[in-house]
């Protein structure tokens, strides 16, 4: 003796419907967004060879004059100057703080509709910028003096007796520059990347 209960089909599928099914997340625009965080992690690399390369071409831009005695002689170093100090402090920051934003531009590129990580990085990206903009600034300004002086305040331009010296201070005010256009382009990418959310 057998019991069978008889189940009558839904009425979707007994009229040829599909049955529902909860529809995938959209993903408009993921590709974009992938594009964009590898790009965004790309520039970051390149960002962090710059801002170490800036840092550390003032940290050794040091000439002594060759024709003075061992007890009377003209130097020039970076750290006579604390503006050349602050930028190396502020380069030092900026690239160790994009080394630490390689992890979130990495979450970035896993999961391009994070909207998260990528605000984060658009906030800290500015206020490195900031800080790249106004060191390199101020060093360009020093540097500007070192080559041409100023005549109204009696200051002398020393770079035709500190050659080597200027050469360096002024490649490194050229890398904070790079560095400031590759955080223009990281700052416009996340704003392209959250518009896209």
């Amino acid at each position: 003796m057998s019991t069978t209960i008889d189940v009558p089909e839904s009425s979707s599928v007994a009229k040829g419907k599909a049955p529902l099914v909860a529809a995938p997340r959209d993903v408009k625009g993921g590709g974009y967004n992938k594009g964009i965080a590898i790009f965004d992690f790309i520039l970051r690399l390149g960002a962090i060879i710059a801002a170490l390369a800036a840092a550390a071409t003032m940290g050794t831009s040091d000439e002594t004059l060759p024709f003075f005695t061992q007890f009377f002689q003209f130097q020039a170093s970076y750290d006579d100057l604390p503006t050349f100090q602050f930028f190396i402090i502020a380069m030092g920051i900026v690239a160790g703080y994009l080394v630490l934003s390689l992890p979130f531009s990495i979450v970035c590129i896993v999961r391009p509709h994070a909207v998260g990580p990528r605000v984060l990085l658009l906030i800290l990206d500015t206020v490195a910028l900031t800080l790249t903009t106004a060191a390199g600034g101020a060093a360009a300004a020093i540097v500007y003096l070192a080559h041409n002086g100023n005549s109204s305040t009696n200051w002398l331009a020393i770079c035709n007796q500190f050659g080597d010296f200027c050469q360096k201070v002024s490649g490194s005010v050229v890398a904070s520059f790079v560095t400031v256009v590759v955080l223009v382009f990281l700052v416009v990418l996340s704003g392209f990347a959250l518009r896209r959310q």
